[in-house]
C-alpha cells in the first residue's frame, strides 16, 4: 500500500489534496481552464511546499473548497511538476488541470465522521493547503463522492 506520497516512482501513483478558497479560485474556474489547466500558486507553507515538490506529472489530487463549503468537489491532474511560482519565484507551484467533478461533494464533516479517515491529514492538519492522500483514503472518498468501487482515479470528464 502506498502511504502519503511515498511511491516507487514509475510503479505507483501518489494522490494529493489541494485546498482553494472558492472566492479566490473555484472549481468552476479550474474547470474553465480546460486541458491547459492553471498554475497552483500562492503556497507559502514549507510543509505544503515539500508536498508540491513531491508531486509528479500525471498524479491526481482532490480539489477541496475551503471556507463555508469545506468539501472535496472535484479531481485534478498534475500537468507540470514543481517550478518557480509566477507570483514569487522564491516559492514553487505546480500546474493542474480538471479531470472531473465529484457527482456528490464530500464534506469535511463526512470525512471526520468516517473512522477509516481519522488519520487523514485533512482531519489531523486542517490548515495544511497541499496534503498527501493514501490509496485507501482516495478509494473511500471517491466512493463517498459517487464515483463507485471501480473508480481508480483515472477516469476522464
Amino acid at each position: 500500500m502506498t502511504r502519503y506520497g511515498e511511491t516507487n516512482r514509475g510503479s505507483a501513483m501518489a494522490y494529493w489534496l489541494l485546498k482553494s478558497e472558492p472566492e479566490e479560485w473555484s472549481w468552476t474556474q479550474q474547470l474553465a481552464e480546460g486541458r491547459d489547466g492553471a498554475e497552483w500558486t500562492g503556497i507559502r507553507n514549507f510543509s505544503a511546499q515539500n508536498n508540491l515538490r513531491a508531486m509528479r506529472k500525471g498524479e491526481q489530487a482532490f480539489f477541496y473548497h475551503t471556507g463555508k463549503e469545506r468539501a472535496i468537489v472535484g479531481i485534478v491532474r498534475v500537468i507540470a511538476e514543481a517550478h518557480p511560482d509566477s507570483t514569487d519565484s522564491a516559492w514553487r507551484a505546480v500546474d493542474a488541470a480538471a479531470v472531473r467533478k465529484l457527482p456528490t461533494p464530500v464534506s469535511l464533516d463526512q470525512i471526520k465522521a468516517d473512522r477509516r479517515l481519522a488519520g487523514m491529514p485533512l482531519v489531523r492538519l486542517p490548515r495544511l493547503s497541499v496534503q498527501p492522500v493514501s490509496d485507501d483514503e482516495w478509494r473511500i472518498i471517491c466512493q463517498m463522492g459517487g464515483l463507485g468501487r471501480q473508480h481508480s482515479g483515472m477516469a476522464g470528464r
